[in-house]
């Protein structure tokens, strides 16, 4: 709590004054959290002092996983190590336009003046507009040093110096960066020091709760320990585990007979499992069908839910692998479940983006309206596809790659039949013009959509429950991995002999057999 004090006072943070007619002061308080380290040991007991007050502007752009991902995978392809920096006591360094006054902390009131109050210079934790001012104080710090901003992403900051390159992604006060150059970084983590009090963490390791091993043949991101905590939260342990997340023969419905459960659980379940989809795309469909209950979960449900976590059980070390091989060609997969949803007949749309073999967005969500037809929801499937194509196009630009003709891969005929034969148009009246926006960006040329055999569609899990054998040959193929425990010389001779494909493929072997 002093530290806590001590760092307002040298950060110049408010002001003991008379409190002005009329003030209206807000109240304080402390807060104590104890911030654990990759390994779940404490590393700091920390004390905050915190208020809250309402403001209109209070909105502060953050780092998307997609953006996270494409800049891990991106590294690793380029062969350069990502660093990482926590800023000390950030939203202390925001400025604010607001006239704020705070009474006292509590149990440090001033001796000599008990009814004077504090006038805020700058934010304070709790403020709701603190991240926003924090922001832009750290923007524009980066451009004045020579920074460019993304496009798109505005957490996303590139700097060129004599061919080389330097990238800093932001997620409010936690910053990666690196680049093709050591003295660049070591350059700007410098600078960074002598503008913010900041601790430099070393090579990025532990980053929202994901764990990130950075080696010379790729990168390797997961989630073990945050699996094996919600396996130990939810008294996971004595069940028998799973070879797939769900069961073919599973088929969830309403159920209006069956037995309700505790609802509070059930969303803490769904919630926790939803995390993890971050670096477990394996899961992604399991757990977005079993979210569709949360608003009256029954017996049936929470199985199926149960059924999950049994799974991560049996696969609790399984991550993303990011070959540093990988040439990072833009293509994507979509796929459809004609009227897979038992309530509405609404059908599920399946989803990935890779930078060749790197997998770095996928999703599975059902459709916003009842298609008439396969060929309808395969054609919404490719569009919703090609929207997240389009935005990682943009943001990819900014790391100076281009792409032309992005393939699309389609097990759907006839849906390619719709976007490049215009004749269709009117049999295709009834689909949502928003959709037809695939069309004209194919005959723009930005997009290539080319048939692919339903035994070769990546996206296929993300639609529907598949059989073992169907569901760890795609797994392997999105680069889900157990690459703890395998040898890195096996590793290392694999990808010099046959390249990152044949590593996915050997990898899912040794995890089905280990």
């Amino acid at each position: 709590m002093h530290e806590e004090l001590e760092n307002f006072e040298r950060n110049h943070v408010w002001d003991l004054v008379e409190p002005p007619p009329n003030c209206r002061p807000i109240g304080t308080k402390w807060v104590f959290k104890n911030k654990q380290g990759e390994n779940g040991m404490v590393v700091r007991n920390k004390a905050r002092l915190k208020e809250g007050i309402d403001y209109e502007e209070t909105f502060t752009p953050v780092a998307r996983l997609e953006a996270i991902r494409i800049l891990l995978a991106f590294a690793a392809s380029k062969g350069f190590k990502l660093q990482q920096t926590d800023i000390k006591y950030a939203f202390l360094n925001g400025f604010i336009e607001e006239e704020v006054y705070v009474r006292q902390p509590p149990g440090f009131e001033s001796a000599k003046f008990p009814d004077r109050v504090y006038k805020l210079r700058k934010a304070l934790y709790g403020l709701k507009q603190a991240p926003r001012a924090w922001y832009a104080r750290l923007k524009s710090f980066l451009l004045k040093y020579g920074f460019v901003m993304g496009s798109v992403d505005k957490t996303l900051f590139l700097l060129s110096r004599g061919g080389d390159t330097l990238i800093v992604q932001i997620y409010v006060d936690d910053i990666i960066f690196g680049g093709s150059s050591h003295g660049l970084v070591s350059s700007f983590a410098e600078q960074m020091s002598r503008e913010f009090e900041m601790s430099l963490m070393g090579e990025l390791q532990f980053f929202l709760g994901l764990q990130i091993k950075q080696g010379l043949e790729g990168t390797f991101v997961h989630q073990t320990k945050y699996t094996r905590d919600i396996l130990k939260k939810f008294n996971m342990g004595d069940y028998k585990p799973m070879t797939t997340p769900m069961s073919i023969n599973t088929a969830l419905d309403a159920d209006e007979d069956g037995e309700a459960v505790d609802q509070k659980e059930f969303r803490g379940m769904i919630g926790s499992l939803l995390y993890l989809t971050a670096t477990r795309p394996d899961i992604q469909f399991a757990v977005c069908l079993c979210a569709r209950y949360q608003a009256s979960p029954i017996i049936s449900h929470l199985q199926a839910v149960k059924h999950i976590f049994n799974y991560l059980k049996f696969t609790p070390e399984l991550g993303l692998w990011y070959s540093s091989r990988s040439s990072l060609s833009l293509r994507g997969f979509s796929d459809a479940d004609y009227a897979g949803c038992r309530i509405d007949r609404k059908s599920t749309s399946g989803t990935c983006q890779l930078l060749e073999t790197s997998l770095v967005s996928w999703s599975s969500r059902m459709q916003a309206s009842v298609s008439l037809s396969m060929t309808e929801a395969e054609y919404i499937a490719a569009a919703s596809c090609y929207f997240q194509l389009l935005w990682m196009k943009t943001t990819l630009s900014d790391f100076g790659l281009r792409f032309v003709k992005i393939p699309l891969l389609v097990d759907s005929i006839s849906a390619i039949s719709i976007a490049n034969n215009p004749v269709l148009h009117s049999r295709t009246k009834h689909i949502d013009v928003r959709f037809h926006f695939l069309r004209d960006h194919y005959e723009k040329g930005d997009i290539d959509l080319i048939h692919v055999a339903s035994s070769n569609q990546l996206a296929d899990i993300f639609t529907k429950p598949l059989e073992f054998d169907a569901f760890a040959r795609l797994r392997g193929e999105l680069g889900v991995l157990k690459v703890e425990g395998v040898d890195n010389a096996l590793i290392k001779g694999r990808l010099k002999a046959n390249g990152p494909a044949s590593l996915l493929s050997w990898c899912d072997e040794w995890l089905s057999t280990s």
